[in-house]
């Protein structure tokens, strides 16, 4: 099935997905809007002449009128994270710039699932849910996919083993206050506590993990990334572009989206990260991974951290 996908921000994030989606054949039509035109013309000139070696494929620079008819709309617009800035800095501009874009968009394509990529990522997915109008089904943040890519692939480094059969998330806020339930933490159902000894009985020795190292990793990673190179947009990237296949797909999935909580682990009225289930009807549910009191602490927490950046916004 052939899909219109709209990405709202031609910016190093915005123009690396329309970029990815370009390769991928389950997109037809891609719209890039951005307040500047001179920049998403170039992208969508850039992007357009790589694409004789795949399927034809329809790509604009566009308004959001041109967005009508949209299965997935992408918001990507905001200012970017600056070496050493926090996301929660960055909030009420970023919010302003939501509450611009939230009317217009909606407005073109009402029936759309709405990812929500810009930072801070919770607290936009909270304002987008609470000023578009929208069922909350339609609406899902990236939340701590990048995270939890991010923990995969340093845990695959650690134990040898492909990504693939990793089986460990992120929950919470996308940000630092995000932590590891590690009791649910597994490599090919068996726990990553136990695997150690599975792999000594095949005479393999694997140095023991260092959990608070590897979550010190996920909360610094992006920003080390940053301040290497001045941005981060392969990864995250990557990411939307496997949503957008996810909730295209012909069945749901599970991934640790940001939606809005109501009552779950005993939160509500916040959208962070847990396991959420995902598909061509967005948002359809949580699924309720047992965690440990301590980990439910740390998701209240995290939640409070949210709640406290929400309370002093103008929304």
């Amino acid at each position: 099935m052939s899909s219109k996908i709209t990405i709202i921000g031609a910016g190093s994030v915005g123009a690396t997905i329309a970029y990815k989606l370009s390769g991928e054949d389950f997109a037809s039509e891609i719209v890039l809007i951005d307040i500047n035109k001179e920049k998403v013309e170039g992208e969508v000139m850039d992007i357009k002449q790589g694409t004789c070696f795949r399927n034809p494929i329809s790509i604009i620079a566009g308004d959001y009128e041109d967005a009508v008819g949209s299965d997935i709309v992408i918001i990507t617009s905001g200012i970017a994270r600056k070496p050493g800035q926090t996301r929660i800095e960055l909030t009420q501009t970023n919010v302003n710039i939501i509450k611009e874009i939230t009317p217009e968009i909606v407005k073109a394509a009402p029936n759309a699932l709405y990812i929500i990529v810009s930072n801070p990522v919770d607290v936009l997915t909270y304002v987008f849910t609470k000023i578009s109008g929208l069922p909350e089904n339609q609406i899902i943040g990236s939340g701590t996919i990048l995270d939890t890519a991010r923990l995969r692939q340093g845990l695959s480094e650690h134990f040898h083993v492909a990504q693939k059969n990793i089986h460990a998330y992120v929950y919470g806020e996308h940000g630092d206050s995000s932590f590891v339930p590690w009791s649910g933490a597994d490599i090919s159902t068996v726990n990553i506590d136990d695997y150690y000894e599975t792999m000594k009985a095949n005479g393999i020795e694997i140095e023991e993990l260092d959990k608070a190292a590897m979550e010190e990793h996920v909360h610094k990673s992006g920003g080390q990334v940053i301040a290497k190179k001045g941005a981060t947009f392969y990864a995250i990237s990557i990411a939307v572009v496997y949503l957008c296949n996810m909730v295209l797909a012909a069945s749901d999935s599970v991934a640790t989206v940001s939606s809005m909580m109501h009552g779950e682990y005993g939160i509500e009225d916040v959208c962070l990260s847990t396991l959420t289930l995902v598909g061509p009807h967005g948002v359809q549910g949580k699924i309720p991974m047992r965690l440990t009191d301590e980990e439910v602490a740390k998701l209240k927490a995290s939640a409070d951290v949210l709640k406290s950046v929400i309370a002093q916004l103008d929304i």
